[in-house]
């Protein structure tokens, strides 16, 4: 079951929707590259989530492609700022604990 949310004006031409996408993930390199034209971000320990508004409807997928839309409703719920009439949006759910750590290391 998918969440409701508003639906936005309709701007644009209507396409299907894909549907989940494979993500691309992070690999494992020996040296960082440097330079101006790279950026770098500290990586958290959560859950790489796709975000996906369709119309009215809003689902959430794992990396793998598994619905966890009932797990994540605090992450459905929020979804309806988003202000577009379909996206996907891919990220990761982190959950800081008090000492600004994600993970259990």
């Amino acid at each position: 079951m998918a969440f409701e949310r508003r639906k936005p004006a309709a701007v644009g031409v209507k396409a299907p929707f894909p549907g989940f996408v494979e993500p691309a993930l992070a690999l494992s390199i020996e040296k960082v590259p440097s330079g101006a034209r790279w950026i770098h971000e500290i990586k958290f320990d959560g859950y790489r989530v796709q975000v996906h508004l369709a119309n009215e409807a809003v689902k959430v997928f794992t990396r793998r492609g598994h619905d966890w839309t009932n797990r994540f409703k605090k992450v459905a719920d929020a979804a309806w700022h988003i202000k577009a009439g379909s996206a996907i949006v891919d990220g990761e759910v982190v959950v800081p604990a008090a000492d600004g750590t994600t993970g259990t290391n």
